[in-house]
């Protein structure tokens, strides 16, 4: 279970350090071959390889009327491994479609991670807590 926060930068080439927390169990996991994708809310979600290929084998076989949603899961899909120094790269086309910049933030969803661009995130927090807790929470507390 993936879980926690981290401010990273990508570099020039749109390379991005795994933190170290995540690296170690990434690479025993899935020897740090991953999935990366976009994600409809605007960031993309990055996977341990074994739990995409579940994710991707159940994407496939939805209906036609879900074509638009396949293109958007499978079409930005790209296969990614970190190198030796623990980064992997965020293809262009992929880093476009959900407007990552220089600045981002990777946060731990359980089986995956979202990277967001930081200032984006930071936005649709704000969103979230000005929109004020929704009804499904309304029995949960800590």
């Amino acid at each position: 279970m993936f879980q926690g926060a981290s401010a990273i930068n990508l570099d020039a080439k749109g390379r991005m350090s795994i933190p170290a927390k995540h690296r170690d169990a990434l690479s025993i996991q899935c020897e740090g071959r991953l999935t990366l994708t976009r994600h409809p809310d605007g960031c993309v979600m990055l996977f341990p390889r074994p739990v995409w290929e579940q994710h991707r084998q159940q994407i496939s076989q939805w209906p036609l009327q879900a074509r638009a949603w396949q293109r958007i899961f499978l079409g930005y899909a790209t296969d990614v491994e970190m190198d030796t120094a623990g980064r992997i790269l965020i293809a262009p086309e992929l880093r476009s479609a959900v407007g990552l910049e220089r600045e981002v933030m990777m946060m731990g969803m359980g089986s995956h991670f979202e990277i967001w661009d930081a200032a984006k995130m930071a936005q649709q927090e704000q969103q979230a807590i000005e929109a004020g807790t929704p009804d499904v929470l309304a029995n949960f507390s800590f």
